[in-house]
């Protein structure tokens, strides 16, 4: 049975929600799986909650320093002196853990343990076949690195920005981003809104920002659901903040809008729906892209998101709102005009990827030394 080591890490829910569809996937094709965090596990815990703890903050009171950060970022070189170390962060520990498992594939959902195996690898570390998930739209310097054996990544404009880049194209695959493995079954949509006890005469607007629903504009978001003059029932997502639940539910009022907390049921709520508001994180996307719902895309933070928000509109999956009322003339807009919905399905139709999860387990399991 081979043996698959999975490095991820908890800055956000994203990286460690593709390290879980991809363990189900490798399972399922008879290999044995380890995830490990490679700040909390291999680097130290206190650091992991202290790294966390900043970057919540950057985002919720300064997002515009993360967005130059992550720019700056991306003029570097991920083995850059420039980065302080970043890409040695771990490497100790992670030389450690391949020794104890003796993997014999390694699998980075994110960027830091990418480069701390490239770093292994320039130093003389004999290390198994390593492939690199790229787990946003986009390319960006601080994932690419000279020890990367493959590079899995969400889309063929992605794949080009790679190759701008340097990277040759025979290291590249175009798999989609590893979602869950339900985004794969058919859902029958009357059976989902029954399911979740909404409306079968009316269209669904569902809105939501991550597990971490604070990160996101959902307050502004639960505004404009008050002020749709067409007949429509809306269901906000606010994820693991109990205390933004709460919030929500208040803004509402008399809305035919309800508030959940935390779901499990994601898929199911996505087959329901007829349109997704969100901020445009990696693993949202992917998510929405495989259940073929057209987005309202609001919200979204600088970095990371603003670019898959660029290849949202670019591929012609999404439409954008800039400001709260802009928001509610898009989703009326998207609620009425068929032709308008009917072409975003069908972009995402040829888009989306809900077997990204086994593309890519059955390239790990293929490779050789």
């Amino acid at each position: 049975m081979p043996r698959v080591l999975i490095l991820t890490a908890s800055y956000g829910s994203g990286h460690n929600a593709a390290a879980r569809s991809l363990a189900l996937a490798l399972e399922e094709a008879g290999a044995r799986v380890d995830i490990v965090d490679h700040f909390r596990d291999l680097v130290h815990p206190a650091f992991d909650r202290a790294t966390r703890a900043l970057y919540s903050w950057i985002l919720r009171r300064a997002p515009v320093v993360w967005g130059l950060a992550y720019g700056l970022g991306d003029r570097l070189r991920s083995d850059s002196p420039l980065v302080f170390g970043a890409s040695r962060v771990g490497r100790r520990g992670l030389a450690a853990c391949l020794a104890a498992l003796q993997p014999d594939a390694v699998v980075t959902v994110h960027a830091t343990p990418a480069v701390a195996m490239s770093a292994l690898a320039a130093e003389g570390h004999r290390l198994p076949p390593h492939t690199t998930v790229v787990t946003d739209f986009v390319a960006h310097s601080q994932w690419i690195a000279p020890g990367v054996d493959r590079y899995c990544v969400a889309a063929e404009e992605v794949k080009h920005d790679f190759i701008a880049r340097g990277i040759a194209a025979d290291r590249i695959v175009v798999t989609g981003v590893p979602v869950r493995p339900e985004f794969e079954r058919p859902v029958d949509r009357a059976a989902a809104r029954t399911a979740h006890g909404l409306p079968l005469d009316r269209p669904v607007v569902l809105a939501m920002a991550g597990a971490r629903g604070a990160f996101g504009r959902l307050a502004a978001v639960a505004r404009a659901l008050t002020r749709i003059s067409v007949p429509f029932t809306g269901v906000i997502v606010a994820g693991e903040d109990e205390a933004l639940a709460r919030r929500l539910r208040r803004l509402v009022g008399g809305a035919p809008v309800t508030t959940l907390g935390y779901v499990r049921d994601i898929p199911g709520l996505m087959a329901a729906a007829d349109l997704l508001v969100t901020k445009a994180g990696g693993m949202t996307l992917a998510e929405a892209m495989a259940a073929r719902l057209p987005l309202v895309i609001f919200g979204s933070l600088p970095g990371q998101e603003r670019r898959n928000e660029r290849f949202a509109t670019r591929q012609g999956i999404a439409l954008v709102a800039r400001s709260r009322r802009d928001l509610v003339t898009v989703i009326e807009q998207a609620l009425t005009d068929r032709a308008l919905v009917k072409h975003l399905r069908e972009r995402l139709h040829l888009l989306g990827r809900p077997d990204a999860a086994r593309r890519i387990a059955r390239l790990v399991l293929d490779r050789r030394p």
